[in-house]
């Protein structure tokens, strides 16, 4: 899978685990079983990360032309989601100059060419999200599981979950089958290898090309539904009641995925820049990603309840700060609440190949020893 130019992967200790199958895996299994959760010491490590994409064998290969719609259980909870298959193209990423309300972040426009992939019907709910974030073992400061044994749990116990939050973080606006919100990029990061580590299926954030070329669903113009259209298809400052609302209940975008302008604010995968980076040659980039080298800002994408009509325009972006954590109580913050965002949360996507193990890592643990 190519991730374009600005992919910068590093992965400690890789040498000392085996990638691929047959004695690799085994050697990886071996080594995670050496490790114990300390509070240095997560199993989020190589060893842990092959454990996992040893479990990602398909059936058979999925080729772009068969990729359809489906449905899954999260084993651990029994909770549904539904991925929605985006077909591979090209777009123009970014806005056009005369565009109403644009700003100078969203250009310049540039030529990208994106892998199919499935993404999220809708916005991960708190059905999904609670599951993995309350849990009743004890955990570290980094997430791990004090009590996890390698050789005798689940390679999916060893993924770092949060820690417990300190005050209810729906804030009362509601909570089955409504959008989960004030996580940090690392939190909604760990969730994709959470699920990942369950179903079988490598599940990550998507980068913000795909966001956005996704959420145009082939359109070109600032929404990807028209202008006077705006109350059937999002929620936003005007109708949303001052708070976030139920999943699925606007209108979806040409391709059948919802709530993709206004609701929540949804995180990518990628590092905030005041402008695009674009190739010299000005040619067609393939799958871009702006691997972050620091915590902040990350983009989110979309817009929000909380948001103007402006904000949910197809090639809006917004960058994470730390003002995000102000109420956090705790010293060092924590790694897993922004508890004055509560109009952020996140959707998933499912590339058509499974990664390496490097690419995993670089998804899942891209906050790892930044600041």
């Amino acid at each position: 899978m190519c991730f374009g130019g600005w992919v910068r992967c590093g992965l400690l200790c890789l040498a000392c685990v085996g990638l691929g199958g047959g004695d690799g895996e085994v050697g990886a299994q071996e080594a995670a079983a050496r490790v114990k959760v300390t509070p240095e010491v997560s199993l989020d490590d190589a060893a842990l990360l092959a454990r996992i994409r040893a479990g990602m064998v398909e059936k058979e290969a999925v080729k772009a032309g068969e990729m359809t719609d489906y449905r899954e259980t999260i084993p651990k909870s029994g909770v549904e989601f539904e991925m929605v298959a985006i077909p591979g193209g090209e777009f123009l990423m970014g806005s056009p100059e005369g565009e109403v309300d644009r700003l100078e972040d969203e250009g310049p426009r540039r030529k990208v060419k994106v892998s199919p992939f499935w993404m999220g019907k809708c916005e991960v709910t708190w059905d999904e999200y609670e599951p993995f974030m309350m849990t009743e073992v004890r955990r570290e400061k980094h997430g791990g599981w004090t009590g996890f044994d390698p050789a005798v749990h689940d390679a999916v116990d060893g993924v770092s979950q949060p820690t417990p939050p300190y005050t209810e973080m729906s804030f009362g606006m509601g909570q089955s089958g409504y959008p989960a919100i004030c996580m940090t990029q690392h939190a909604a990061n760990k969730y994709c290898q959470w699920l990942s580590a369950q179903t079988g299926h490598f599940y990550r954030l998507p980068t913000e090309a795909e966001w956005e070329y996704a959420c145009r669903g082939g359109t070109t113009t600032a929404y990807s539904f028209g202008d006077d259209a705006m109350e059937e298809y999002a929620w936003f400052y005007d109708n949303s009641n001052d708070k976030y609302q139920k999943v699925g209940t606007k209108k979806p975008n040409p391709w059948g995925l919802h709530d993709m302008h206004g609701n929540v604010s949804e995180w990518t995968a990628d590092a905030y820049g005041e402008s695009y980076p674009v190739p010299d040659d000005r040619g067609v980039l393939i799958n871009p990603w702006t691997v972050p080298e620091r915590l902040y800002p990350r983009v989110v994408r979309g817009g929000s309840w909380y948001d103007d009509p402006d904000r949910l325009r197809s090639a809006a972006r917004l960058g994470s700060s730390e003002d995000w954590k102000q109420q956090d109580p705790q010293l060092p913050k924590s790694l897993w609440y922004h508890t004055d965002a509560t109009w952020v949360g996140f959707r998933v996507v499912r590339p058509i190949e499974v990664p390496t193990v490097e690419e995993m890592d670089a998804h899942w643990n891209s906050a790892r020893g930044k600041r």
